[in-house]
């Protein structure tokens, strides 16, 4: 009998298991969850429902028909997967392409790998940008939410995002100062608790926020990454607009605007696709703040979060190479 067992990462010491891992993750969605549904109503469940449903059964199907090895989907992994998903698409997409999207997050971003543990991607990521790449415009067309005090949401209506409200206007020769006068830009109190057009899971800041303190608390992630990643784009945004405050986003709305929160709590912390070591985590956190700014001020989209992490994403094999933990017992040589 082998006395070797060989599993995918994350390797990590700790008495939490993957399962309850997972399920703390959804714990701290719910209340970007509730925000969604409050602004967007019931096409928002409907998106959520899709995707997670889309996600378990394909997970299913792959593990027991064709890797035929044991079915996780009890795991909570793909769970996980599919709320991402639904957080990063809007709440009117149709649902083909929401079911595509949940084939490709869990057939080519996880099972392609093997399954959860050896994904070098984020998987919700590869879906959503595949769809984004393949269906540019019904995933640029974001529902108008309801007013944070009022009657419900007009279906009908859409509206661009803060960002891209940005990007059009910069584009068409405005200053920011004269877009930000505008009475339809939705402010920075709007932005903070989620009354905006948007993918959505990353309206509300605020909900964001609570789901990360509470990850905090049970130390389902670390700080190395979020702190560098929003120090990266706090500092580099800030450069920018100190230097041109007329055509430069100021660091705050960078961070309330888009998805810069849910991704940098959510998706940048995953265990499998991001650095084993500190170091490691802080260069990764650093590299994808700086991609982010950048993709956002000169890139072809006015977002750049879901770019800038699957980039990190890639370059995870490099920096673990580069930032390799002491081994046991090993005699660090000095000169």
């Amino acid at each position: 009998m082998s006395l070797l067992t060989v599993s995918g990462s994350p390797h990590v010491h700790t008495q939490q298991s993957v399962k309850s891992i997972m399920y703390g993750v959804v714990i701290a969605m719910i209340p970007a969850i509730f925000v969604s549904v409050y602004f967007f109503g019931l096409h928002a469940a409907r998106v959520m429902f899709i995707s997670v449903l889309a996600c378990l059964f394909f997970e299913w199907v792959i593990q027991k028909y064709l890797i035929k090895g044991p079915v996780t989907i009890n795991d909570g992994s793909a769970l996980v997967t599919g709320i991402l998903l639904a957080f990063n698409v809007p709440s009117n997409l149709p649902a083909w392409i929401i079911v595509t999207g949940a084939l490709v997050s869990i057939g080519i971003g996880k099972m392609s790998f093997g399954g959860l543990g050896k994904n070098p991607f984020n998987p919700a990521l590869v879906g959503r940008v595949f769809l984004l790449i393949s269906f540019p415009v019904q995933m640029t067309s974001w529902p108008v939410p309801k007013p944070l005090f009022g009657p419900g949401v007009t279906d009908a209506i859409t509206g661009p995002t803060t960002l891209g409200i940005f990007k059009e206007g910069l584009d068409a020769g405005k200053t920011v100062q004269d877009i930000m006068a505008s009475p339809s830009f939705p402010g920075y109190i709007n932005d903070l608790v989620g009354a905006q057009s948007g993918s959505m899971g990353e309206i509300s800041a605020i909900a964001l926020l609570l789901g990360a303190v509470y990850m905090f608390s049970r130390k389902i992630i670390t700080w190395h990454i979020p702190v560098s990643y929003i120090g990266t784009a706090v500092v580099f945004s800030g450069i920018l607009w100190l230097i041109d405050p007329a055509h430069y986003i100021d660091p705050v709305m960078h961070l309330l605007a888009g998805g810069m929160i849910l991704g940098v709590f959510f998706m940048a912390t995953d265990m499998v696709s991001s650095p084993v070591s500190t170091k490691g985590q802080l260069v990764f956190g650093a590299g994808a703040g700086l991609l982010t700014i950048l993709i956002r001020v000169w890139g072809a989209y006015p977002e750049g979060v879901s770019f800038a992490i699957l980039i990190m994403n890639a370059f995870t094999p490099l920096i673990n190479s580069t930032f390799k933990p002491k081994r046991f017992g090993e005699v660090v040589k000095n000169g």
